[in-house]
C-alpha cells in the first residue's frame, strides 16, 4: 500500500468566492476528509499532512507576482486541498485514486529505460488492470498538467485552484522515494514502518528547521522528461535511505530504537510505532537532510508546473478572477509571509500530526 486533511473553515471558503452550494459541498467534503483520517493506515499519506501543506504553501510563494496574488487570495483552499487526494480515496471510496500516488518502477521491468516517459504510450502498451497494481504516478502528473493548462485558458477559477492544488500533492508523491518503490514500507528488507518513519515522522520532528525559500518558478520545456528526472531521482534515493536505517537499527539496541510507554511500543492512531526521537535524529542527520531536499524539490517542482501552465495558457491575467476586496483584503498577510519568506521560514500554522510529541 502507498497511499491527511484539516477543515476549511468557512471564512475561509468566503475566500474562494463560490457560490453557497458549493461552498456548502466543500466544506462537507473537507470535514468528512479530516474524520476519515482515524482510519487511515498512516503509510498512504506522501509526506503526511505537514510536509503536503507545506510544499504547496512554499510553491505558492514562489510564484511570479501575477500569478502568486491569486493563488495567495486562495492559499487556505490550495493548502487544505492538498491532502484532500489522499482522503478521497477513503471518504469516497475512489478506487481509481489508489494507484494515482505512487509507481512501483521495478516491477514494470528490469530495464528501467524501457518504461514509456509519455503517458499515452504508457496506456497504450499496459492494460488498466497493471496500471491499477503497479501505479500510474509519472504518468497522471502529465494528465494533471494538461488539466490544468486547459483550465488557465479557460480561466476557470474554482478548476484552476482544484487541479493545481491536486497536482501539487502528486508531485509531492513523486518526490518521495517510497512511492518509487516495490519495496514501499521495507517489507522486503525486514524495515517495516519504514514509510511512515520517513515521510512523517521525521518531517514533523525536523521541518520546522528546513529552508522552504525556493527559486522562481522555471518554464518547463519538455514536461514528460521532467516527470521522469524527478521519480528517477526519488527512485535512486530509496535505496539510501533504506540502506541507511537498516544500518543504523542494526547497530542501536532495540529499546532505544522504537520508543516504549507502559512496557508496550508507543502506537499512534494509525497503529505505527514511534521511533525514540534520538534514534529520528539520528537516521535524520545520517541521510544528510535527505528530506529537506526532498520536499524542497516537491516545492520548486510544484511551482515550475503551475508556472508552466500558465505560460501555455498564454499568461492569462488571473487576478480578474478575483475582486478588488478580496485582494486587499490578502495584501498585508502576503507582504509579511514574503519577509518571513526571507529567511527561509514559513508562517506558522496548524497541521494534523501523525506522530505528535508530549502526548
Amino acid at each position: 500500500m502507498h497511499k491527511g486533511g484539516k477543515p476549511l473553515t468557512f471564512a475561509a471558503l468566503t475566500v474562494l468566492n463560490l457560490p453557497r452550494f458549493a461552498m456548502f459541498s466543500i466544506r462537507r467534503r473537507a470535514v468528512l476528509a479530516a474524520a476519515a483520517l482515524v482510519a487511515v493506515p498512516s503509510l498512504l499519506m506522501a509526506w503526511g499532512n505537514w510536509g503536503h501543506q507545506r510544499v504547496n504553501r512554499a510553491a505558492v510563494l514562489a510564484l511570479p507576482a501575477p500569478m502568486r496574488t491569486f493563488f495567495y487570495n486562495h492559499i487556505d483552499f490550495v493548502v487544505t486541498e492538498s491532502v484532500i487526494p489522499d482522503s478521497r480515496k477513503y471518504v469516497l471510496n475512489d478506487r481509481a485514486e489508489g494507484p494515482r500516488h505512487y509507481v512501483d518502477l521495478e516491477n514494470y521491468g528490469d530495464d528501467l529505460n524501457a518504461i514509456p516517459r509519455a503517458a499515452a504510450d504508457a496506456y497504450a502498451k499496459y492494460d488498466a488492470a497493471l496500471l491499477d497494481k503497479e501505479g500510474r504516478l509519472p504518468w497522471y502528473i502529465q494528465d494533471m498538467l494538461v488539466k490544468l493548462t486547459a483550465a488557465m485558458k479557460k480561466q476557470h477559477k474554482d478548476e484552476i485552484l482544484f487541479v493545481a492544488a491536486d497536482l501539487g500533492h502528486y508531485l509531492g508523491d513523486a518526490t518521495q522515494p517510497l512511492h518509487t518503490s516495490a519495496n514501499h514500507d521495507g517489507q522486503k528488507t525486514g524495515q517495516k514502518g519504514v514509510h511512515a518513519f520517513y515521510e512523517s515522522q521525521m518531517v514533523e520532528q525536523f521541518g520546522p528547521s528546513y529552508n522552504f525559500k525556493l527559486a522562481e518558478p522555471k518554464f518547463i520545456q519538455d514536461p514528460t522528461a521532467e516527470v521522469w528526472r524527478i521519480v528517477l531521482q526519488a527512485h535512486a534515493a530509496a535505496d539510501t535511505l533504506l540502506a541507511v536505517e537498516k544500518q543504523l537499527a542494526a547497530a542501536t539496541p532495540a529499546d532505544q530504537v522504537i520508543e516504549a510507554s507502559n512496557g508496550q511500543p508507543r502506537k499512534n492512531i494509525f497503529n505505527s510505532s514511534y521511533r525514540t526521537q534520538a534514534y529520528t535524529a539520528a537516521v535524520h542527520q545520517k541521510l544528510n537532510r535527505m528530506v529537506e531536499r526532498q520536499l524542497r524539490t516537491a516545492a520548486q517542482a510544484t511551482a515550475n508546473f503551475w508556472y508552466t501552465a500558465w505560460v501555455n495558457a498564454g499568461k492569462p491575467d488571473l487576478t480578474k478572477l478575483d475582486t478588488n476586496y478580496t485582494t486587499k483584503s490578502n495584501e498585508k498577510n502576503l507582504k509579511a509571509e514574503l519577509k518571513m519568506l526571507e529567511k527561509g521560514k514559513l508562517v506558522d500554522f496548524s497541521s494534523f500530526r501523525e506522530f505528535p510529541q508530549g502526548q
